[in-house]
């Protein structure tokens, strides 16, 4: 009987719910705006997230944040295509930068610097070359969040081994190639050691063609108009799948697959001696490496001026079918999350870069960057990149697509296939799903 009751009142209560007016909605226990917070950090990393959201609930007895896990970025994006615009969309979504003009374009969301205007509200407190990113025309669309770029990663240990010195890292491409043959050790016909491995993910690519200053697609990435052409299979483009080609043939380059941990997981066996992996993932790294681990800048091909990195990672976006009370509570949790003890706290605890630069002054960040002097070798590199459209990174909706035939091109060059040949097929695929998407 009682199942039979608490039945009948659940459904008296969706009934209600259903009716409430829209002025309702977004209205948590106690007479609290809640924000419905859709996001992506699995791991060690949600942890992190719920004791943030935990410190701001406590500290704005007037707002509820609920973080809610969406799987991967690909995942939650999928979801949030079948919600946007519905009662079951979330007030803040957490977005990969790839996805940054399917966002936009999407017509559902509210760019930040809406409530950046109304607030009137410094954003020159926000680090430049992150914001850059999510600034398209002028107007910041996103609140940059989770932030990284990639590093070169390297076995001092090895370094030392093989008479090289440790504190002098590899910066251009010859450089690389010497170093790696240096490390790579074979015992018969098997090799013990490889000299150097990129993970066969597009994102590593898009980052070596940027720091040569090259563009991804046409109308400067993107952002002075919509592309509509692929431009990485450019002298940039070419130059990456060389050396990789080279490399491989020589028999001095790992082909790592496209499973993070699989590559992480080699170098710390000295299966690698270098390879390229996210600031983020920094860290964890160091710590969990039977050896000595630096940390140094993308390489670039000889007598290429270095522009520096594009930013990775993901941002926050504020929901259009939210009320305007729901905006202005999502907007202060964005304000507390850039504080600076809050990003101390959280490039700290999860190795991503501090969207308020203000936060490397905090003690915190001092003692960490005395025990992990490589930390600041991230951010340096960041602070040193040259604001171009290259460095931006590139605005298309079928980026996370195009992505995916770079990486069957890269994997086409562990067959023997020409570095060029192999580039232009991707680009002819890309160029193909701009036009279909009318980009």
């Amino acid at each position: 009987m009682r199942k039979v009751l608490a039945s009948f009142l659940a459904l008296m209560f969706i009934g209600f719910a259903a009716g409430c007016s829209s002025e309702d909605a977004g209205e948590a226990a106690g007479g609290k705006t809640e924000v419905v917070f859709w996001h992506s950090m699995s791991g060690d990393l949600e942890p992190v997230l719920n004791d943030i959201v935990a410190d701001f609930n406590q500290t704005h007895p007037e707002i509820e944040v609920k973080p809610v896990f969406q799987g991967t970025y690909e995942e939650a994006l999928t979801k949030w295509n079948a919600a946007a615009g519905t009662k079951d969309a979330p007030t803040i979504m957490q977005t990969f930068e790839v996805g940054t003009k399917h966002m936009i374009d999407s017509g559902k969301i509210v760019p930040v610097q809406t409530w950046i205007d109304k607030d009137k509200y410094d954003v020159s407190q926000w680090e430049k070359n992150i914001v850059n990113y999510y600034t398209v025309n002028g107007r910041i669309y996103s609140m940059p969040f989770n932030s990284s770029t990639p590093v070169l990663i390297y076995n001092k240990d090895a370094f030392r081994e093989a008479g090289l010195d440790p504190e002098k890292p590899p910066l251009t491409y010859s450089e690389l190639k010497e170093a790696a043959k240096k490390l790579t050790k074979k015992k018969g016909k098997e090799t013990e050691r490889y000299g150097f491995s990129i993970l066969n993910y597009g994102w590593f690519f898009e980052e070596m063609v940027a720091v040569q200053g090259g563009l991804y697609v046409n109308n400067n990435n993107g952002r002075s108009s919509d592309a509509t052409k692929a431009v990485f299979n450019g002298d940039e483009g070419k130059c990456v799948f060389e050396l990789i080609s080279d490399m491989y043939r020589d028999g001095t380059f790992y082909n790592a697959g496209q499973n993070w941990d699989d590559m992480r997981a080699a170098f710390q066996a000295g299966k690698i001696a270098m390879y390229l992996d996210s600031s983020a993932g920094v860290k964890t790294l160091i710590d969990n490496s039977p050896f000595d681990v630096g940390v140094s800048y993308l390489p670039v091909p000889d007598g290429v001026e270095r522009q520096g990195v594009v930013i990775g990672g993901a941002s926050l976006w504020m929901m259009k079918g939210s009320s305007e009370k729901e905006q202005k509570a999502a907007w202060e949790f964005m304000k507390y999350l850039t504080t600076a003890p809050v990003q101390a706290e959280w490039h700290v605890r999860t190795g991503y870069f501090a969207i308020n630069p203000a936060a490397y002054d905090e003690p915190l960040v001092k003692e960490e960057w005395a025990k992990y002097p490589q930390l600041k070798v991230t951010v340096d590199q960041l602070h040193e990149t040259k604001s171009t459209p290259a460095t931006q990174g590139a605005l298309i909706t079928v980026f996370p697509e195009s992505r995916q035939h770079v990486v069957k091109a890269m994997e086409r060059l562990y067959e023997g296939i020409d570095p060029q040949n192999a580039l232009d097929q991707a680009a002819e695929e890309t160029n193909r799903l701009l036009q279909e998407a009318g980009n």
